[in-house]
C-alpha cells in the first residue's frame, strides 16, 4: 500500500541542552570532568574540542548554567563591551576555529577575543573556548591572540562508542519528540557512521521521511534512508 506525500515544514529543533541530558560515556567522561573542575582551571581558560556535533556546544550550556557564562559565537565577540563586563565574569566563545572563514570581521574578531582574555585573565574571570581541532592548530593570524589560545588546557571529545551512539540518537529523536523502539536504535547503531554529526543527520532524515511518507519509523524505512543517502 502506497502512502500520499505529505509537506514536510522544516521547523527549527530544540535541543535538550542541560547537564541531565548529557549521557556520560568514555568518549566524553575526560572532557566533562576537566570542564567539571572550573573553577579550577589552570590561567581560567579551557578548550572544549572535537569533531561536529561531538558536544561541544551541550557541555558549553551545561558550564554555562552552572557558571553564570554569558554564550558568544566567536564571529560575534566583537559585540562583547568590555567596559560593561565584569572582569571576574564567565564567558563561553564558541566555533573558534571558523574565525579563519570570515572575511571582513576577521580581524576585529580576534581583536576582540585577544582583548577579552586579557580582560578576563586581569580579573579572575574564566573563558570556555570550542572548536573542532586543539588551538594549536587553529588558524590565527594576531599572535599575541595565538599563543594565549594555545596556552589553554584541551578538554577533548572522542569519537562516539556504541553506547554513545545510540544515547545520541534517542536524544535526537526526543529533541523531535519521535518515541522509537529500543530495536530500531541497535539497529541504526550497526549500520550508520560511527559519528556525532551522523546521528543527528540520519535522525533528522529518519523524521522527514516518516512524516512526508505518513509511514511508521522502522526499520525497512531506516534501510530505505540509509541507502537514499548512501546513493546521493
Amino acid at each position: 500500500m502506497t502512502h500520499p506525500e505529505q509537506l514536510v515544514l522544516d521547523l527549527p529543533t530544540r535541543p535538550a541542552l542541560g547537564r541531565e541530558a548529557f549521557f556520560v560515556a568514555p568518549a566524553n567522561r575526560l572532557a566533562l570532568a576537566l570542564v567539571d573542575s572550573w573553577p579550577a582551571w589552570p590561567g581560567g581558560r579551557l578548550a572544549v574540542t572535537g569533531p561536529e556535533g561531538a558536544g561541544k556546544t551541550h557541555l558549553a550550556h551545561v558550564w554555562a548554567a552552572r557558571a553564570g557564562a554569558r554564550l558568544v559565537a566567536a564571529r560575534d565577540v566583537a559585540t562583547l563591551d568590555l567596559a560593561t563586563l565584569p572582569g571576574d565574569a564567565a564567558v563561553a566563545v564558541e566555533d573558534v576555529d571558523r574565525l579563519a572563514a570570515l572575511r571582513t570581521r576577521r580581524a576585529a574578531a580576534e581583536e576582540a577575543l585577544f582583548h577579552l582574555c586579557n580582560h578576563l585573565a586581569g580579573g579572575g574571570g574564566s573563558l570556555l573556548l570550542s572548536g573542532r581541532r586543539a588551538p594549536a592548530r587553529w588558524t590565527i593570524r594576531l599572535p599575541d591572540l595565538a599563543s594565549r589560545l594555545r596556552a589553554a588546557t584541551v578538554a577533548k571529545l572522542e569519537a562516539p562508542d556504541d553506547a554513545l551512539l545510540a544515547a545520541l540518537l534517542v536524544k535526537h529523536f526526543a529533541d523531535r519528540q519521535v518515541a522509537v523502539a529500543p530495536g530500531l536504535i541497535d539497529w541504526l547503531v550497526s549500520r550508520i557512521e560511527r559519528s556525532s554529526a551522523a546521528a543527528e543527520a540520519v535522525v533528522a532524515a529518519l523524521d522527514r521521511a516518516a512524516l512526508a511518507g505518513r509511514r511508521p519509523l522502522t526499520a525497512r524505512l531506516a534501510a530505505e534512508v540509509l541507502q537514499s543517502r548512501r546513493g546521493s
